[in-house]
Parts: C-alpha cells; structure tokens; sequence
C-alpha cells in the first residue's frame, strides 16, 4: 500500500480505506457487509472514495452537552439535613 497522500477523485481499497479512517481491515469489511458506509463496486471489488469515508466519520460525530446546573436541584443538595 501506498503512503502518499490521496489525489483528487482515486478510490481506495479496503487496505487504503483503513489506513485513511485509522481502523482495520477487518473493521471496513464489516461497515460493508452492514452496509454502514458508502461503498462502490468495481467488478469484484470494493472501492471508496475519500469524500465518503470523511462523510462517514461526520455522521458519527457527537457533539458536547452542555451541562446545566439546576438552581432548585442545587438548593436541595446544599440544604442541611433535618436529623
């Protein structure tokens, strides 16, 4: 496999693919098999584009909560105890 940097519109491997998300082969095979990415078909062969892969780990993105401190539920918990 090659090091260089992804050119244009070139479709990956399953090998490229992994390298590209940082995962393994294993773990592509099986978004595939789930149908959990967006794939081609070349022959018999399974191709990506980089624009799909970069679509893919976009749709996994969790963005933060934001934490909210409730006046009255903090009221009860700095309140002494009756005992």
């Amino acid at each position: 496999m090659s090091t260089q940097p992804v050119e244009g519109n070139a479709l990956l491997d399953i090998a490229g693919a992994a390298a590209y998300l940082g995962v393994t082969d294993a773990f592509v095979r099986r978004l595939v098999l789930e149908k959990r990415i967006r794939y081609f078909k070349v022959g018999k062969f399974v191709r990506f584009r980089p624009v799909d892969l970069d679509a893919f780990v976009e749709a996994g993105r969790q963005d933060p909560v934001e934490t909210r401190i409730h006046v009255r539920s903090a009221r009860r918990r700095a309140a002494p105890s009756a005992n």
